[in-house]
């Protein structure tokens, strides 16, 4: 069951007749370093982010398989894509992100983390110039999409995703959806203001501010995807939404056993965080063979 607090907002965002406007990011391209930094930082091991990272390294290990080419829309400083990366050095990825002090960050984790299965590129995903047609076996992208400016770039985005993917190919897309209420909006981007940077908690807020609508995920879904993948949202509060293929590889009880280590290992509010994800995806249809 999903915790008291995350109940509460889902009833305010269904009795709620309040109907909040997108705001696009102040800032497209991240490339302020301290703003950097503290998404980094979020990230890490015991960061604010390493339940919801976890969470998504399960569905992304459903749809790549040995031997895939995978790309990362939106590496950002690779702490998602490092963590996929060392689940399965048997298959090769590609970060692919617009920010030079990003991909700077990210080359320093790759490296201390001696990930030889990972390569970076700077490109702009919602054009993709340096891949190639039917070039890419899967695709994976987390909480990216709501840095697009507007609803013509999140459209061309899915639209570059089509065309460069294979037929049959792994799809993984997260990001938030907008919410109805400012005030549900302002819990989630406080929720940890007491364990985070203020920089990240204002740039968590700016995030949930310009996230796209789910009519707009529905619409690029049946658009683009509608053989290849299913729009999947959190039960009765989409707080965040998924696009995702149907599973390309079976069980595989290395992968399980290193991300149950990393759950066992997180403390309490790190651990309701994730049975929340995994509850109220799962009642909207999303699973992994990952996550129990």
């Amino acid at each position: 069951m999903a915790s008291l607090a995350i109940l509460k907002t889902l009833i305010r965002e269904l009795i709620t007749t309040e109907r909040s406007s997108r705001v696009p990011e102040p800032d497209l391209i991240m490339d302020d370093p301290d703003k950097v930094e503290a998404f980094r930082k979020a990230g890490e091991i015991n960061g604010v982010m390493a339940p919801v990272y976890i969470f998504h390294c399960a569905q992304i290990c459903d749809i790549i398989k040995p031997g895939d080419n995978v790309i990362d829309l939106g590496c950002g400083p690779a702490n998602q894509l490092g963590l996929v990366a060392k689940c399965n050095p048997d298959i090769q990825f590609t970060g692919i992100d617009l920010s030079t002090e990003m991909l700077d960050k990210a080359n320093t984790y790759i490296k201390a983390e001696k990930l030889s299965n990972v390569n970076l590129q700077q490109d702009d995903i919602s054009k993709l110039s340096s891949i190639k047609d039917q070039s890419v076996d899967a695709i994976f992208s987390t909480v990216v999409l709501h840095h697009l400016p507007d609803v013509k770039h999140f459209f061309d985005t899915f639209k570059q995703i089509k065309r460069v993917l294979k037929p049959g190919g792994g799809l993984y897309i997260v990001d938030f959806a907008h919410l109805k209420s400012e005030k549900s909006i302002n819990y989630f981007a406080y929720q940890y203001a007491d364990r985070q940077p203020e920089l990240f908690t204002l740039d968590y807020l700016y995030s949930l501010r310009a996230a796209f609508s789910v009519q707009n995920f529905k619409e690029v879904t049946n658009q683009y995807l509608k053989n290849d993948a299913q729009f999947h949202s959190m039960f009765m509060l989409p707080f965040m939404v998924a696009i995702k293929s149907p599973n390309r590889r079976e069980a595989d009880q290395k992968i399980f056993d290193q991300l149950s280590q990393a759950r066992i290992a997180m403390p309490d509010y790190h651990k309701t965080d994730i049975k929340d994800l995994i509850h109220l995806f799962g009642k909207g249809g999303m699973k992994s063979q990952f996550l129990r």
